[in-house]
């Protein structure tokens, strides 16, 4: 199936699951699951940076309309598509014409991961932050940034697991 084909599908499986899934699911008021960050992480890695700031800002704003928070979701998201050329260069070294994927066949598990760490981590930390818009209830935040990143990152991690090289 062409990429393109490809990311619009993923597009918009993963906004209608966690417009109508993940956001209906919230544990003790801490974790709340992002997936939908999924998108720009699995996007080629010579995409150019301002289609892929563009589609993640289409994708912030997709699901903060939804959710009713359109500017903390876009700032997110095209926060972390912003960052994801930086580290992708800092953990892999891709040769020059190779277009990828990421994933652990295309980076190695180590690095595959960091890259997901890194990024969901950056993505829940200017989404918490900039939703409370406040350092005073730092330790709360820091709760959810740190527990919502925990999950997400697992179940990346486990959809990444069953694709096939």
């Amino acid at each position: 199936m062409p990429t393109v084909l490809q990311n619009i599908i993923r597009f918009i499986l993963l906004v209608l699951f966690q417009v109508l899934v993940l956001d209906n699911i919230q544990f003790l008021g801490y974790i709340n699951p992002y997936l939908y960050i999924l998108f720009i992480l699995a996007l080629p890695v010579q995409t150019p940076r301002w289609f892929s700031l563009l589609l993640a800002f289409g994708l912030g704003i997709s699901i903060g309309i939804c959710s009713n928070t359109p500017g903390q979701h876009a700032f997110a998201t095209v926060l972390v598509a912003f960052a994801r050329d930086g580290i992708i260069k800092l953990f892999t070294s891709i040769e020059e014409g190779n277009n990828p994927t990421p994933s652990f066949y295309t980076f190695g598990v180590s690095a595959y991961i960091k890259y997901v760490v890194i990024l969901v981590f950056l993505h829940n930390v200017a989404l918490f932050f900039l939703e409370s818009f406040s350092f005073v209830s730092g330790w709360i935040i820091l709760t959810k940034v740190v527990l919502s990143s925990l999950v997400t990152i697992l179940m990346i991690l486990g959809i990444q697991s069953f694709s096939k090289k």
